[in-house]
């Protein structure tokens, strides 16, 4: 290659560098996201508002607890402040709000601190002297990013101009409050196809999975199963992971039994679509789902298990579904589920659905109670007879 061809090439090279650096904010999250997995504290700012250092709560231990009570004890006097989500903060008296705030009193050491914000009311009682109060954009935005990290949705956080963060701040990853609170609306239109084979499912040989990466690197695939004809209605399913279902074969669940159904449904039906979405535990991550099982087997249902977490009932969206079809060129479907909140979701993000076609997975009796759940207070769409155990497991 010439000096010529050289130069001629350049003017498009800085213009894709161009276009990768311009996406500051966004960028800036991703980088905080990855902070925050790596038990690394991020600075978050707010226009016209003091800058604070936010550090997670989930992996904190009681020596770093010492070391932030130490941090924050040169600053104001508000200190170090716990920020939760608004869920957990109208399960400690403050409801109706985006996020709640509380100083941390300096006679709550670690394990009650841990209690405050993953465990019931009764367990966390004794360490709350007064509830939460409104919390401010940066405690939401603390809150989004430990929740984009699969951590618990609790931080707490320091004033940044305290006096010993001086040496620090130019050390630790700053990020807009703005940015994260904006950072959802961008990640389905990140998605981008990666790659594709052919692979032979029992049941259905002839099957191709796709496999597509969103901009925080997670793996999203979809299995076309059969040849259905694209431009008109396909049969689909929304299938979010489950490890411990799936993989595992776990009775506590009945996904495992949903996702076997599914693949058959669709081949019986001469092919369609099966969508698996990286959602583990309804969007929680799976450390998260392991914690609302263990409160469920303290006497919670899946529901208030999530909610006692800080998460929402159901933390799943559905348009990066809707993205994955788009990029096949579907528009119309007859979606398989038993749930309404699937329906709605994928319509509100531009998918038309047909048909709804219901998916009844075995009953069983470390299930039934789950199931019960879904129906009862998730809208699930089965009757009673459908909940009759149908097999052991």
């Amino acid at each position: 290659m010439n000096r010529h061809s050289i130069t001629a090439d350049m003017p498009g090279k800085q213009s894709l560098l161009s276009r990768l650096l311009a996406q500051g904010g966004r960028a800036d999250v991703q980088r905080a996201i990855a902070e925050l997995m790596a038990g690394r504290p991020v600075l978050l700012t707010d226009t016209g508002r003091a800058e604070r250092l936010a550090f997670p709560v989930d992996g904190l231990t009681p020596e770093m607890l010492g070391e932030l009570r130490s941090l924050a004890a040169s600053g104001p006097a508000n200190g170090l402040v716990l920020v939760v989500s608004g869920t957990r903060a109208a399960s400690l008296g403050c409801p109706g709000v985006a996020s709640g705030a509380m100083p941390l009193q300096e006679s709550v050491d670690h394990a009650q601190l841990m209690a405050m914000v993953s465990e019931s009311s009764s367990a966390q009682s004794t360490a709350l002297s007064t509830p939460p109060v409104l919390g401010d954009r940066i405690g939401q935005a603390a809150v989004e990013l430990a929740k984009l990290a699969h951590l618990l949705p609790a931080m707490l956080t320091i004033e940044a101009h305290t006096p010993a963060l001086g040496e620090l701040a130019g050390r630790v990853l700053r990020a807009a409050a703005a940015d994260v609170l904006a950072f959802r609306s961008g990640h389905a239109p990140s998605l981008r196809r990666v790659s594709s084979a052919r692979v032979p499912l029992r049941g259905a040989t002839d099957s191709e999975l796709v496999a597509f990466r969103d901009d925080l690197g997670d793996v999203w695939s979809l299995i076309r199963i059969g040849q259905p004809d694209l431009n008109g209605t396909v049969p689909v399913r929304l299938h979010s992971a489950c490890l411990t279902g799936d993989v595992f074969a776990s009775l506590r669940c009945d996904c495992g039994d949903q996702l076997a159904l599914a693949i058959a449904t669709i081949e019986s039906l001469g092919g369609g679509i099966l969508l698996y979405l990286n959602q583990e535990g309804c969007g929680i991550g799976l450390a998260n789902k392991m914690r609302a099982y263990r409160l469920q087997d303290q006497g919670l249902d899946t529901i208030d298990a999530n909610t006692t977490l800080g998460f929402e009932r159901d933390e799943r969206r559905y348009d990066t579904a809707a993205r994955m079809l788009v990029m096949m060129g579907v528009q119309r479907v007859a979606l398989l589920t038993n749930n309404p909140a699937k329906v709605g979701g994928l319509m509100q993000a531009g998918i038309e659905v047909v048909e709804r076609l219901p998916l009844l997975a075995p009953v069983r009796r470390d299930n039934r109670g789950y199931l019960e759940t879904k129906r009862r207070r998730a809208g699930h769409l089965f009757d009673d007879a459908a909940l009759l155990p149908q097999a052991d497991g």
